[in-house]
């Protein structure tokens, strides 16, 4: 009976497979109590248009009308399999330029999300999980805006304005679900945390508890190589120490992808000494900010089919 509340389907997210529906059936042939459906909020800018969507003639209005098209299919779904799934709708967030927490918020309010699922995917206004030639820009371009500093790298200059660049996004949009929470790791995995970083760490964990919101447990880690999930284990110790909830995610990029890599998942949540995960209560069940505990989480049967990843 285990959640994921973070995927993507190829009919709304270019660098994604697969259709809606069929990430949904798949979800509900492996036995998910709830789903989480959150594609990427729309950009308003050109500049912010990913490779793919420009090699397709894409506008920012194509990623509005995109959007909309997703939630108009989202919220039939979910009426449609309510007796099979809890499926919660909402959004995979940016924080790109000055007025993208406004357009985040003014999209959760106009369109009554379930949920958001809170993530960073660019820092200085370029992304850092597109490919590497685009994290070395990134990275060069935190190094300028440092002063070229000769005692830290240009990676601990990117690594730090990453954290605080969660730091705006955690305390402006206090987002349900906190997506991939060290993602700046992704290409420099070898990277140590700094004292530096690591009080940015600290202080945005001290956000998330606050306001409570749940950091996902995400399983896409292990597609990009990394030793651990997101976030690595010594993360997820302090947040537990900190009181931090958790939730579970494949961050499924088509139907193929729910339930990825849920084998390694499971032991890694017995390493970290995860024993319950929160997701947010469904609609249906809840007319407020309310969360549904899964106890037990690591016993339970569900894992069985996942013994042959």
């Amino acid at each position: 009976m285990p959640v994921s509340l973070h995927s993507h389907s190829g009919q709304y997210c270019k660098h994604a497979k697969g259709t809606l529906r069929e990430v949904v059936e798949r979800a509900v042939q492996l036995g998910f109590t709830a789903y989480g459906l959150s594609e990427h909020m729309p950009r308003s800018r050109p500049q912010d248009l990913y490779p793919e969507e420009v090699e397709l003639n894409m506008t920012p209005s194509d990623t509005t009308n995109q959007y909309l098209a997703f939630l108009n299919e989202a919220r039939s779904l979910q009426l449609e399999f309510k007796d099979r799934i809890n499926l919660l709708v909402g959004m995979e967030t940016e924080w790109i330029h000055g007025s993208t927490l406004t357009e985040s918020n003014a999209l959760t309010a106009t369109h009554k999300l379930d949920y958001l699922v809170g993530s960073v995917h660019h820092v200085h206004e370029i992304p850092i999980d597109f490919d590497v030639p685009m994290y070395e820009r990134a990275e060069q371009r935190a190094f300028e805006i440092a002063g070229s500093p000769a005692t830290i790298s240009p990676t601990e200059c990117l690594f730090r304005d990453y954290y605080d660049a969660q730091y705006d996004l955690l305390v402006g949009l206090k987002p349900a679900v906190v997506g991939h929470f060290d993602l700046i790791s992704m290409y420099r995995p070898g990277h140590p945390l700094s004292e530096v970083c690591w009080e940015k760490v600290k202080r945005n964990v001290a956000v998330i508890a606050e306001y409570g919101g749940i950091v996902e447990v995400n399983s896409r880690a292990w597609k990009k190589g990394l030793v651990d999930a997101y976030p690595q284990r010594a993360i997820v110790e302090y947040m537990k120490a900190q009181g931090v909830k958790f939730c579970l995610s494949d961050d499924s990029h088509g139907p193929n992808d729910v339930g990825m890599h849920y084998s390694r998942l499971l032991k890694y949540l017995g390493e970290v000494g995860i024993t319950e995960v929160y997701y947010p209560a469904p609609p249906s069940q809840s007319g407020s900010n309310s969360l549904i505990c899964i106890e037990n989480v690591t016993s339970l049967p569900f894992w069985k089919q996942f013994a042959s990843q």
